[in-house]
């Protein structure tokens, strides 16, 4: 099951996520939209509507614990509700820029490869960086965000980089494009 935005909304509500979770995730699921329709306008074959759900659960976990493991905690609860297992993965994969499987062990997560490997994980990950709170901000900030938190940066400009190269332009571009297009509020 794939849910749409009513019925991820119901999920937000029915695990107790708080609004500015909500807001962020309704934002994140635009940028990650925006970002599905570029791939399948540049002849990338992608599941559209599982790219929207996962962008609007990815911090569904948020509602348990506000750190790392707040992927596999959504992700925990995804399965429990019968979710899309291709949707279930993208919210496992979205935190950082992926995590290692031996990160994952230092970090005291259960022993998995959380990179995001697919188009449609790639995506909702780097748009989930492209969010602050509910704005949508440039790349850079991000960067600049990595770089204080000791975060590898090399695997951040790499997302970007593939997606670019999957998607024929720089998604950083689409998104902020988007936003102008759109009157939204990009920092």
């Amino acid at each position: 099951m794939i849910p749409d935005e009513a019925g991820a909304l119901a999920l937000h509500e029915k695990y107790g996520s708080n609004q500015v979770v909500v807001k962020h995730c309704k934002t994140v699921a635009r940028v990650a939209r925006r970002l599905a329709e570029a791939a399948r306008a540049s002849g990338k074959a992608i599941d559209q509507e599982a790219v929207y759900a996962a962008a609007l659960l990815h911090d569904i976990g948020r509602s348990r614990t506000q750190d790392v493991s707040h992927g596999v905690v959504g992700a925990s609860i995804l399965e429990k509700e019968g979710v899309d297992s291709k949707v279930v993965e993208m919210v496992r994969r979205h935190v950082g820029a992926g995590i290692t499987r031996d990160e994952a062990r230092r970090l005291g997560l259960p022993d998995f490869d959380y990179i995001p490997r697919t188009l449609e994980e790639r995506i909702v990950c780097f748009a989930d960086k492209m969010v602050d709170s509910d704005r949508v901000r440039p790349f850079e900030l991000e960067v600049k965000r990595f770089i204080n938190k000791g975060h590898d940066v090399s695997r951040l400009l790499a997302l970007k980089e593939g997606l670019s190269r999957d998607i024929g332009k720089d998604p950083e571009s689409i998104v902020l494009n988007n936003v102008k297009e759109s009157g939204g509020d990009a920092r």
